[in-house]
């Protein structure tokens, strides 16, 4: 429950009065609207005249969060979570900025995650200045557009429609929003092409939640090591709108705005960039705290000589990697060794502020890199930024103390420390006269007293203009249909920098394959006009097609799902050199499956050739699918010690054997949502598993099980029968298999979807 003090009711009196806040004119004046605030570093454009903070928050409420707030024409927005267990949701919340009042909220669960110790909500929304609209991403890849009122005009689950995955450490970064783009982020193992597993960008419509493009820039393994939430810095650079951010294989990566074009990447650690760079002239400073890749030092703050001829940039590209060109190492301008994953540097005039993991603050020339002062604030630092306003910094520390240093001078001067509730990873958000810290605990509001608040003028953005049409994009790029959709595609012409100088009415269309594709295939649709649809027989398939109008062209990718009754016994796979791959298709499958004969038949094993896909969930149908029977016949290799886990996954459940504990278990986060019931599991003898999900009308639901002997009768009881309070109402078939460190396959067969 809030605690509004009688200072923030003063506040509002006063403020009802006569506005204190920043009016129309600059958009960033009296707003925030990023995590990074309005200049992308961490800096206020706010002046105090008297300036005094204080240390009394004039409100608080007990909501839980690690990431921070945005401040709208008067509104907070801010995204926390509450609850445990199977309780715990996620919460984005508008509030009055005068009063800290809720004027709505909306909930949104996490599903088949394998997020642990409620590291939820790090991460920050994102306000589009033009509509006012809220973008939200979150950990288990759920990507909203809501309006100001809550209503969501799209959304997207990443990890069933793209084939996002999940890590441990829950971190989600921030959505980007550039004129009608906006950027979100994620490993993906998507199909074709785009299924090895690497850290993309994604650019969407932000009016219609269309895919643009996608973009792949970094590269895979050994260097992919961990998921990334560095927020790309914007920028405009030859003629081209661009795109600064680390990635979670290590590099740091310059990606065209406009279509997702990868320009260059620099590599600089094995292991992921997590921290948010920024640009001062021509250097770019970033921070890392992972394996550096030319010594046997761990982490640095370093800056790179960024190119500005971007049309000639002077790199390869790795031969079995892909990605952008990579550029050389002798761009580096200065490094200084300091460890810190996920804290971004702030950048003030010519003095860069960073914390490291073990809580010491430093301040460096941003033209030498020479440290210029150190303040030693706290044990330890995780993700938490500062932010500046004024001469002053705002230092949030992992333990919950919150610093108030003035740095206007040579040495800095500490005039506030406070203790608030629970940890602090979050940044500060800072906005007419008013500083927002959400902890582990609380969301908490501070008052900078001031007789009179100045803006700065946010620098133009510079917009190149669109030069001669030189190729075409598809809107949406890529599609998914099921057998007797239609879907319009809307033709764009753009030109070399991927700016929009056109629409085209109609192309020519025609099936692609591109030359370097491993598996030939094509996708079972036609096209009338700029109109593609998938008849009602249409095959199960994934393919490309190339628009052609007069000399440009683009190209498109799709899938074609089937319509229920659903039933692939892999019978119909020719194997080539033992194995086949799984239908292209599905999502996520790619790498992780594949076709074998066992026991005279075809049947679907889980590959063992890396651990980072020993945990695997591929998905083989519709997202917004639900009220359906999803049946399998499931085996795992093993002996008695060691054995995996194989099962299905339906309607954002996952459903599985598990061959170690000897149980049958439903979990949607294995943490939050995880019901067992014993069912003794031996290796290498194949069970049947039938499941469904029932929802009531008052949005609970039961998760039925049950499973026996594959050639054995059914059971009339259930195995597992699991209540949830707020059940998920729809998602994707798919299938599930976790073998521990890659060590014991799993083998699936028979799968069967079918309506209810």
């Amino acid at each position: 429950m809030k605690r509004l003090t009688f200072a923030a009711m003063l506040f509002a009196a006063i403020s009802s009065a006569g506005s204190l806040f920043a009016q129309d004119g600059d958009v960033n004046q009296g707003n925030w609207i990023s995590w990074r605030g309005p200049l992308q570093t961490g800096v206020s454009l706010e002046h105090y005249k008297d300036f005094e903070f204080n240390p009394e928050p004039i409100w608080s409420d007990a909501i839980s969060g690690r990431g921070n707030p945005v401040v709208f024409k008067g509104r907070i927005y801010s995204w926390g979570y509450r609850g445990k267990g199977p309780t715990l949701m996620e919460v984005l919340q508008a509030r009055d900025e005068k009063t800290g009042d809720v004027i709505w909220e909306r909930e949104t669960q996490d599903f088949m995650s394998d997020t642990v110790y409620s590291r939820y909500t790090i991460g920050a929304p994102a306000i589009d200045p033009e509509t006012g609209n809220i973008l939200m991403a979150t950990t288990y890849g759920l990507v909203t557009c809501y309006t100001p009122d809550g209503d969501i005009v799209w959304q997207h689950s990443m990890v069933e429609r793209f084939g996002r995955l999940t890590f441990p450490n829950g971190r989600a970064g921030s959505p980007v929003i550039d004129g009608n783009i906006v950027i979100i982020r994620g490993v993906t193992s998507y199909w074709g092409a785009d299924g090895p597993a690497r850290d993309r960008f994604f650019g969407f419509d932000k009016n219609t939640g269309e895919l643009l493009w996608s973009s792949t820039p970094g590269v895979g393994p050994p260097y992919l090591k961990d998921s990334s939430m560095s927020t790309p810095f914007l920028s405009t650079i030859d003629g081209k709108r661009v795109f600064y951010a680390g990635t979670g294989c290590g590099n740091i990566v310059c990606v065209n705005v406009n279509d997702g074009t990868p320009i260059w990447r620099w590599q600089v650690s094995k292991g992921g960039i997590n921290a948010s760079p920024v640009l001062f002239g021509n250097e770019l400073i970033c921070i890392h705290g992972a394996e550096n890749m030319d010594t046997t030092e761990t982490g640095r703050l370093f800056a790179i000589n960024i190119p500005t001829d971007l049309d000639n940039i002077q790199g390869e590209v790795e031969e079995g990697q892909g990605g952008a060109p990579k550029l050389a190492s002798d761009i580096e301008q200065w490094r200084y060794t300091f460890e810190q994953f996920t804290s971004s540097p702030l950048l003030e005039g010519d003095k860069v502020f960073q914390m490291d993991k073990t809580g010491l603050l430093i301040c460096m020339d941003a033209k030498t890199g020479e440290k210029q002062w150190e303040l030693k604030l706290a044990n330890e630092q995780l993700h938490a930024s500062p932010a500046y306003a004024d001469g002053k910094l705002f230092v949030p520390t992992m333990p919950g103390d919150f610093y108030v240093l003035d740095v206007s001078g040579d040495q800095p001067k500490q005039l506030h420390k406070v203790k608030l509730e629970g940890n602090l990873i979050g940044s500060p958000t800072i906005c007419n006269g008013r500083v927002y810290v959400h902890s582990t605990e609380k969301l908490y509001c501070f008052e900078i007293k001031n007789s009179g608040i100045t803006w700065d003028k946010t620098p133009e953005t510079v917009r190149p203009e669109a030069g001669d049409a030189s190729k075409l994009l598809p809107v949406p790029s890529d599609v998914l249909l099921k057998a007797g959709d239609k879907l319009s595609i809307n033709l764009r012409s753009l030109d070399a920098n991927g700016l929009q100088t056109g629409s085209i009415d109609s192309a020519d269309w025609a099936k692609f394959i591109p030359p370097t594709a491993k598996v030939k295939a094509e996708m079972d649709a036609s096209f009338d006009g700029n109109t593609i649809s998938a008849a009602q027989d249409a095959a199960e398939s994934a393919g490309a097609w190339k628009a052609t109008h007069e000399n440009l062209g683009g190209i498109l990718r799709g899938r074609v799902i089937s319509n229920l009754p659903y039933l692939q016994d892999f019978e119909s796979f020719e194997l080539e050199n033992g194995f086949a791959f799984p239908p292209l298709a599905w999502i996520g499958a790619r790498l992780k499956w594949e076709v074998r004969e066992q026991d005279g038949n075809k049947v679907l094993a889980k590959t063992l050739d890396s651990v980072l896909f020993q945990r695997a969930l591929s998905f083989i149908g519709d997202p917004d699918l639900s009220n359906y029977t999803l049946q399998a016949d499931v085996m795992t290799d093993g002996n008695r010690r060691v054995k995996s886990v194989v099962g299905v996954i339906n309607q954002r459940y996952i459903i599985s054997l598990v061959g170690n504990a000897n149980t049958i278990e439903v979990s949607s986060n294995h943490e939050h949502f995880n019901v067992t019931a014993p069912f003794p599991v031996s290796a290498n003898q194949w069970y049947t598993l039938k499941t469904r999900v029932d929802v009531a009308e008052d949005g609970s639901g039961v998760v039925r099980a049950k499973a026996w002997k594959k050639g054995e009768p059914e059971p009339e009881a259930w195995s597992i029968e699991a209540p949830h309070q707020h059940a998920h109402t729809k998602g994707a078939p798919g299938l599930f298999g976790f073998s521990p460190q890659a060590q014991k396959s799993v083998f699936i067969d028979n799968v069967s979807v079918t309506a209810n």
